[in-house]
């Protein structure tokens, strides 16, 4: 009997889920909603987490009751053992009632991202953390504490810190571009009606995060206090490496650092400064490119659960299957 895998990426915009055998070979992936339990809520998180793993198992051919050996979740905002105890429920009322296993979705990133060495990775989406293991197995994590008391750098907060300048810019506190660009995007006849738009309607996390781009176009037209919050922001993150380096004894040692999540797609315009700022904070740091995407990393480590050899082999196999998404 075939023994199939489940690796997931829950992340807080959008759910990956990939299926794997135990030579690394996929089978099937599926794409959902938003599942980070503490932005949507667990109702919410399961529904995109059944969508993505139908959609994974029908291309597989699994029936939806075909048992999985193994399942490895990665999912945003697991911080305590109370949120995992939640995420093992969603797995219940999903059908998996084989070995599941759940972590935050900065550990997946660090499987893929370093095809399982000893590093550091940081996520920049939607939300952010930092992530490392050391060659001794410790752990540690800087940031990743939810968008009200953290998420520094992240297409969030640079959300959030766009519609400030936009604000600020109306007030007469000082001069930003972004006023005109977040009026439109807000879709509003006057400024004045952003305590309406904000406080009354609301605006999701997802949503908020959107607004990060305009910040990117803004400091790459040369606009200052776009150019000063994107600063900020990759000082942070470098801030969360730091930290993660000197827990695990890398403080002056060279260590793997590798990068994930959408902002980063933005390229040399939020690169360029966090490189600059890591490069102050951490100067032994290298930087590397993801080997693996973080869906591919829980494949990772959902067959390690199972005391899988991932060999060379199967690394290079799951690469060949991403080079062709």
């Amino acid at each position: 009997m075939t023994a199939w895998y489940l690796g997931v990426d829950g992340g807080g915009t959008k759910t990956e889920v990939a299926i794997c055998d135990a030579q690394g070979h996929i089978v099937g992936w599926g794409q959902g909603g938003a599942a980070g339990i503490d932005s949507v809520g667990a109702a919410t998180a399961t529904i995109s987490l059944r969508t993505a793993l139908s959609a994974a198992r029908q291309q597989a051919g699994l029936p939806a009751d075909a048992p999985l050996t193994g399942a490895f979740f990665g999912m945003a905002g697991v911080v305590s053992p109370e949120d995992r105890a939640i995420v093992h429920s969603i797995a219940g009322h999903l059908g998996l009632h084989g070995t599941v296993n759940v972590d935050h979705d900065i550990r997946i990133a660090l499987a893929g991202g370093l095809a399982g060495r000893p590093g550091i990775a940081l996520i920049s989406g939607t939300g952010s953390s930092c992530f490392g293991i050391n060659a001794r197995g410790e752990r540690w994590q800087s940031g990743g504490w939810g968008h009200l008391i953290a998420d520094e750098g992240s297409s969030y907060w640079l959300g959030c810190n766009a519609i400030r300048l936009a604000i600020g810019t109306y007030d007469g506190r000082w001069q930003s571009a972004l006023l005109e660009p977040v009026q439109q995007r807000l879709g509003l006849k006057e400024m004045t009606d952003i305590h309406h738009r904000l406080y009354t309607q609301g605006l999701t996390k997802s949503e908020l995060a959107a607004f990060a781009p305009l910040v990117v176009e803004a400091a790459q037209a040369g606009d200052l206090p776009a150019q000063q919050v994107l600063r900020r922001g990759m000082t942070d993150l470098a801030q969360m490496v730091e930290a993660v380096a000197r827990h695990l004894g890398w403080g002056d040692s060279p260590c793997e650092v590798t990068l994930t999540g959408g902002l980063w797609r933005a390229g040399a315009s939020v690169l360029a400064p966090f490189q600059a700022a890591l490069a102050e904070q951490l100067p032994a740091a290298i930087l590397v490119q993801p080997e693996l995407a973080p869906v591919l990393g829980a494949c990772v480590l959902a067959l390690q659960m199972d005391s899988v050899n991932v060999k060379q082999g199967t690394l290079e196999t799951l690469k060949s299957w991403q080079r062709t998404i």
